[in-house]
């Protein structure tokens, strides 16, 4: 039997949810298509939510230089801009990869000066392999002088292994180890978020800069990823005890004090990070 038709317009029980492209940067939290690189822009806007969330007003900072697989980075944070603003990062692209770098090394002394505006700046440099080997001399000085308590550094090293667009084939791991960068290898979208939060928060604890791998088979692809600020739960090393006056940067410092905490507690605190996290493991 056919229901009568009365001429009113039928709603439906429940309203349907709306999509937006925009949604990837707009959404406070749950799941979003976006790439890889979208995913990496959208990084330090969950950062500054969830440092609002512990009671800190921190800022962000993004440099760099382009080149394959990051090439799009500066095009997609320029697009961003306005979302990038509301949440306090600053997109600023860097002449070459190692002036971008030092840029990076300032924002770690924000909190040397008195009357900051924030309680810390928290950066992220990006930059294809060859890129990475001429910043050696300032990735070995700025991690030896240490990442700021509420900053920290994330080193986006774009490696293309099987030199697809680029004019050698080329991988950062062993000038970053070189640098005593630790590296963190993600293998999805997904862990660009989950491994970027964790890669600041142990530039924190650890005082060192801390890269991320970025090849083109993960930064080119797209998914839908879970951004809820609270995915990622940080726990800190309960089996590390860190020295007096911990291991981030302060001044006055020497030469061979930073010496001593490199090379007597700072790795040694991001190995206790990693177990403690359980961020090394085979799947």
């Amino acid at each position: 039997m056919n229901a009568p038709v009365t001429g009113e317009r039928l709603e439906p029980s429940q309203p349907q949810d709306r999509i937006s492209l925009n949604d990837k940067y707009t959404l406070e939290r749950g799941r979003a298509f976006m790439t890889g690189t979208q995913a990496l822009i959208r990084l330090p806007m969950l950062q500054r939510e969830r440092d609002l969330k512990a009671g800190l007003n921190t800022a962000g900072y993004i440099t760099g230089y382009r080149g394959s697989p990051v090439t799009s980075v500066d095009m997609t944070a320029l697009k961003a801009k306005k979302y990038l603003d509301q949440h306090h990062v600053k997109f600023h692209p860097g002449l070459n990869e190692d002036l971008a770098a030092t840029a990076v090394w300032g924002t770690q002394q924000t909190n040397l000066f008195k009357d900051a505006k924030y309680d810390g700046v928290f950066a992220m440099w990006y930059g294809k392999g060859p890129g990475v080997d001429r910043c050696g001399d300032v990735f070995k000085h700025a991690n030896s002088a240490g990442s700021a308590r509420h900053g920290g550094v994330l080193v986006l090293a774009g490696d293309d292994h099987a030199a697809k667009s680029s004019s050698t084939a080329h991988q950062s791991d062993h000038i970053l180890n070189a640098c005593g960068i630790p590296v963190l290898y993600p293998a999805s979208v997904q862990e660009y978020i989950d491994y970027g939060l964790h890669g600041w928060a142990m530039s924190r604890y650890t005082g060192l800069w801390v890269s991320m791998k970025c090849v083109t088979d993960i930064i080119e692809s797209g998914a839908a990823v879970d951004f809820d600020p609270e995915r990622v739960r940080i726990a800190t090393p309960d089996d590390f005890e860190l020295p007096p006056g911990g291991l981030n940067i302060r001044w006055p410092d020497t030469v061979l004090d930073m010496e001593v905490r490199m090379n007597s507690f700072k790795w040694y605190a991001a190995l206790a990070y990693v177990r403690e996290n359980k961020l090394n493991k085979i799947i």
